[in-house]
């Protein structure tokens, strides 16, 4: 094995005759890690079963949490959920989620929202379980589909050496990550893809598959710009690919990310803080920033277990709380809306939603000034009605919102 993995690391091949007899030993112990199918080496008579190749290789290892996660069969629950909801909910809420998970993935950016943008990336999304994305030709489509301005389309991977760090006012900039060096792309990039193809051909784990080749992306960087909403967008991608996710959901993963940003934080840096301690860099006072020393090695071989284990507790929450939540608000809404209709008859969609906007917005209580401007036509025993409807709603859980059409 460590005859083997010194050729494979290294490209190097050491003067010594092929090995003739024995059996094949598998270079992972496949309780221990996650493997690709062996691919048999005669040379040594080791069976390759690593998820990559020796430009970009992960190991994932089978912690309990993980064997725990793969126990609890997220898809199946998934499937139960939707099933205890009518289609006609189902479809606004799902076409809810689409948009929701638009605006959070943009807010985690700190980029604003157009409307045009928000439908661009609605698009994007309900392609994800038709297309494969993962290659070149289609991330540059997508980095230029997602980045509006085509000044910033980009047309290549970077031929800059980009970084993420923010300006001190007492200690200056600091850098929170540097991306691999813009020479070192073109490789690194190549073996993310064909781990991605051994891992799509292998019938990998699915969360250990999106988890690996997403972050993978993000930790190379390879856009100038793009780069977190393109990593999040591929987690839907293969997940959704994969068969992971129910026909017709998506897991809004971004809101759960962006809800528990410390969480989110940790998954990236625990492959960051370690790998900053290593990179000798400086920047200059037009923050251009120069890498030192050699580090492509850093990004080739990472141990991918945290990201895994962290895109596995993000789809639980997703699963626990934003589907469930968004299934159940949208019931209540429903339940208010027939309440009010079934008090005044002929009232328009509009001025229910906006009723019940309204009461929510104050306590539960149509204010006097909105009332005057928008319900003067009432009868004081409508308006406690439909007040009283919509508390009785409430109560049966927690606080409902109109959702935004979709």
């Amino acid at each position: 094995k460590i005859w083997y993995l010194y050729e494979f690391l290294t490209g190097n091949t050491l003067p010594l005759d092929d090995v003739k007899q024995g059996n094949y030993v598998d270079l992972l112990e496949e309780d221990k890690y996650y493997t690709a199918p062996p691919r048999p080496i005669r040379r040594q008579r080791v069976n390759d079963n690593l998820l990559g190749n020796r430009y970009f290789c992960p190991i994932v290892r089978r912690t309990e949490t993980l064997r725990q996660f793969e126990a609890s069969n997220f898809p199946e629950r998934c499937r139960q959920l939707i099933a205890g909801y009518p289609e006609v909910i189902l479809k606004r809420t799902v076409g809810f989620l689409y948009t929701k998970e638009t605006l959070s993935s943009f807010e985690i950016e700190r980029v604003k929202l157009s409307p045009e943008r928000t439908e661009r990336f609605v698009q994007l999304l309900h392609l994800a379980a038709e297309e494969d994305f993962c290659n070149k030709e289609a991330l540059i489509a997508l980095q230029n589909h997602i980045v509006v301005d085509e000044r910033f389309h980009d047309k290549d991977y970077r031929t800059n050496q980009n970084y993420v760090g923010e300006n001190h006012p007492i200690r200056g900039a600091i850098i929170h990550f540097a991306s691999p060096k813009p020479n070192d792309l073109p490789d690194l990039m190549e073996g993310l893809l064909a781990a991605h193809q051994r891992m799509e051909e292998g019938n990998i784990a699915p969360v250990v598959h999106a988890a690996t080749i997403a972050y993978g992306f993000v930790f190379m960087h390879p856009f100038e710009d793009g780069n977190g909403r393109i990593h999040r967008f591929l987690i839907h991608n293969i997940l959704a690919r994969k068969g992971f996710t129910p026909e017709g959901v998506i897991f809004p993963v971004s809101a759960v990310m962006l809800r528990n940003m410390k969480a989110y934080d940790a998954s990236l840096e625990a492959f960051s803080k370690p790998l900053m301690r290593l990179v000798k860099y400086e920047l200059d006072e037009n923050g251009v920033l120069t890498i030192h020393s050699d580090t492509a090695i850093w990004y080739r071989y990472i141990d991918m277990t945290p990201q895994v284990e962290a895109l596995f507790n993000f789809i639980e929450n997703t699963l626990e709380q934003e589907l469930a939540q968004e299934f159940a608000y949208l019931e209540r809404y429903d339940k208010a809306q027939r309440a009010i209709r079934a008090i005044v008859n002929d009232m328009p969609d509009n001025k229910v939603d906006l009723f019940i906007k309204l009461c929510l917005q104050n306590n539960g209580k149509l204010s006097a000034k909105k009332r005057k401007k928008f319900f003067a036509q009432f009868t004081d025993e409508e308006i406690a009605k439909m007040e009283m409807a919509i508390k009785e709603v409430l109560d049966e859980g927690k606080d409902i919102t109109p959702a935004p059409k979709s």
